[in-house]
């Protein structure tokens, strides 16, 4: 549920962001719709940010990085490294 919040949160922020340049090429400076399109997105930007920083210390998500290493098997001793 919470990382399904996150990708849509992404997905109308993209659609804010395009919004904003369709609006800067189309009004060609004769109105504030790219800003309040640009203005939106980056208050969409925070939003993640912080559903980010809360997801992580709730525990709702966890960082594992690019190559995660492999589950141990319960029994099994790892070797002593020197």
């Amino acid at each position: 549920m919470f990382k399904t919040l996150i990708v849509l949160l992404l997905l109308i922020i993209l659609v804010s962001l395009g919004a904003g340049m369709f609006f800067l090429v189309s009004d060609r400076g004769q109105s504030k719709r790219p800003v309040r399109a640009l203005t939106v997105r980056i208050s969409l930007s925070l939003l993640l940010f912080g559903l980010l920083f809360v997801g992580h210390f709730a525990g709702l998500i966890k960082p594992h990085g690019l190559y995660p290493p492999p589950p141990q098997e319960a029994g099994v001793d790892q070797p002593q490294s020197q």
